[in-house]
């Protein structure tokens, strides 16, 4: 005997369902109130419920499933306080649960005295193990109890006058695990009892309750329904998919490619076991296509810290959107990249005639609320590339190319030392204390620019001359030298004049940190030494222009000296 059932194929024709492009969006129902609340460890009091219910409709949610009336004095509390104090918005459509039994159907429909505009949801299940194990029941009696309780639902709501002011839906429950003609026969024979209605105001929720069969198989069936189930004019067909296999948003959007029209989920999935379809996560990979979901998901850390406020639950780190890391890369790949991609953003667009396409990362984190200076963390993993993007948009800290190997070989050891993440202000210490004002053999004491008469300053030739005290290796004096420029002059004075160290000034380039007053000049130098022609950068910081250069090149010089000699 095999440990599991093997799921039966449908016998759908050719799947035609997998040639349709989804191009319009599902109508959103939000069931987090109710289906998300009751798989709660500590369950929603009524000012978290309501402060979530407001959530939802500022996201965009026309229908909202808040409770089963008849389950606790709660919920039907919770149900009264909404429509007693007119706290539902016009353009939204509360929901209420009940199994089909006539005094929980009675209850649930007292809870909506009042209401102008809800719907009633009914279900009862229909699967083989639910009929013969949990309830002994067989097809006849279940397709009866189904009937009895649609015509219980139309006697309450003419006998409390809400008769035409509430949407029905009926849900067949485990429909995935249920044989397919015998579902339909029930859903026909409960909207035959119901009668004529508008599409919108009678509802099938088709439901996967468990995730028993892989996604295609849940279209599958939903395509068949579709195809057999002869009142498609005036019926809505819903699905309500589980997460049991990890599948849920994959079976819901082929379920809507194979014919649904509307989708019950909750938001970041809350739900029974592993929960229910996370609608952030599907709205937003229709979003990501461009189609309209009229969701709005712009601030996603708001939305997260209050449903972690009401549930009690945190938010997975990796949880697609919505998650702390789902927009960092840790990888030095990935952090080039997308480095890359940010610069070279309006090249992107120019190449793929849209507005958002940078590597690694499918949507722009902006349009949810994240920013982009958290998009790339640093650990033993990471490359120059994020490293150096972490120092130009969090710092203003624009290092040269030619210096980018040696920062990130810095920031290696580092994070291979400690052993985890490196936060901003930790790659900001290696940055200053492996590059910045360096001490070592070469000691600036005093810079002096001496003019030269004859030469007109302002012209890309003009010479420069340099008096500079120094000291070297403990040893004071002063140097002189004559270049195009103060750090030209500086190196003719300590290379050629002086002789104090043989190397080339490979790389020279400087710019202002900050914009008010105050800012401070930083310069970048590269030298290469002669003995072995190997390059090193040093970093200067001065509110002194020329000083800030002499400082990065003795910064480079003195690492220079110092890995030399086993120092550094």
């Amino acid at each position: 005997m095999k440990k599991y059932p093997q799921p039966a194929s449908i016998p759908v024709k050719n799947r035609e369902w997998l040639n349709q492009e989804l191009t319009k969006s599902p109508i959103w129902c939000s069931v987090d109130l109710r289906d998300g609340n009751q798989a709660l460890p500590m369950p929603m009091n009524p000012e978290k419920k309501f402060e979530y219910f407001k959530l939802l409709c500022n996201v965009g949610f026309k229908e909202i499933e808040v409770s089963f009336p008849s389950a606790s004095q709660d919920d039907f509390d919770f149900v009264r306080n909404l429509i007693e104090k007119n706290a539902i918005p016009s353009d939204v459509r509360i929901s209420v649960l009940t199994q089909a039994r006539e005094p929980l159907i009675r209850r649930t429909v007292e809870s909506l005295v009042g209401v102008e505009n809800a719907i009633l949801h009914l279900y009862i299940a229909t699967s083989d193990l639910h009929e013969q194990i949990v309830f002994s029941k067989n097809h006849d009696e279940t397709l009866k109890v189904a009937v009895e309780g649609t015509k219980s639902v139309i006697r309450y709501l003419k006998e409390y006058g809400l008769y035409g002011k509430i949407a029905y839906e009926f849900s067949p429950e485990e429909f995935t695990d249920s044989d397919l003609d015998y579902v339909i026969d029930v859903c026909k024979a409960v909207k035959e009892a119901w009668g004529p209605s508008r599409k919108e105001d009678f509802i099938l929720n088709l439901p996967q309750t468990v995730e028993r069969r892989p996604p295609h198989h849940y279209a599958d069936m939903i395509a068949y329904f579709v195809e057999h189930y002869p009142y498609m004019d005036e019926t809505t067909i819903s699905i309500h998919s589980h997460n049991d296999q990890g599948c849920a948003v994959a079976s819901s959007e082929f379920a809507v490619m194979a014919g649904a029209e509307r989708v019950e989920g909750t938001l970041l999935g809350h739900g029974e076991r592993t929960g229910n379809v996370d609608i952030i996560t599907m709205a937003l990979n229709l979003e990501s296509r461009n189609i309209d979901t009229g969701l709005n998901f712009s601030d996603m850390p708001h939305i997260v810290n209050v449903i972690e406020h009401a549930t009690g639950i945190e938010v997975h780190e990796r949880h697609p959107y919505a998650g702390s890391l789902a927009f960092t890369a840790f990888s030095g790949s990935h952090q080039d990249a997308i480095r890359k991609g940010m610069e070279n953003i309006d090249k992107a667009r120019e190449i793929f005639g849209v507005e958002w396409k940078v590597p690694y990362l499918h949507i722009d984190p902006a349009s949810i609320g994240r920013k982009y200076e958290k998009l790339i963390r640093i650990n033993s993993q990471s490359g120059k590339g994020g490293v150096v993007y972490v120092l130009e948009h969090d710092y203003g800290i624009y290092p040269p190319k030619g210096m980018h190997p040696e920062i990130g070989a810095a920031v290696q050891v580092r994070a291979d030392r400690k052993g985890n993440e490196l936060d901003g202000s930790d790659l900001l210490d290696i940055f200053n204390e492996t590059f910045v004002n360096i001490k070592g053999p070469f000691a600036l004491q005093k810079f002096k620019r001496i003019s030269q008469d004859g030469h007109d300053e302002t012209r890309e030739d003009a010479e420069v001359e340099v008096c500079i005290q120094l000291c070297f290796d403990g040893k004071e004096m002063e140097v002189r030298g004559i270049g195009n420029g103060p750090i030209s002059a500086t190196v003719h004075a300590i290379r050629n004049e002086a002789a104090l160290y043989h190397f080339v000034l490979e790389d020279f380039s400087e710019r202002t940190l900050g914009t008010n007053a105050d800012a401070k000049a930083i310069a970048f130098v590269g030298v290469r030494r002669n003995s072995d022609k190997k390059l090193f950068y040093g970093v200067g910081e001065h509110s002194n222009i020329d000083q800030a250069a002499i400082s990065a090149l003795f910064s480079a010089l003195n690492r220079a000296i110092l890995e030399e000699r086993g120092l550094l």
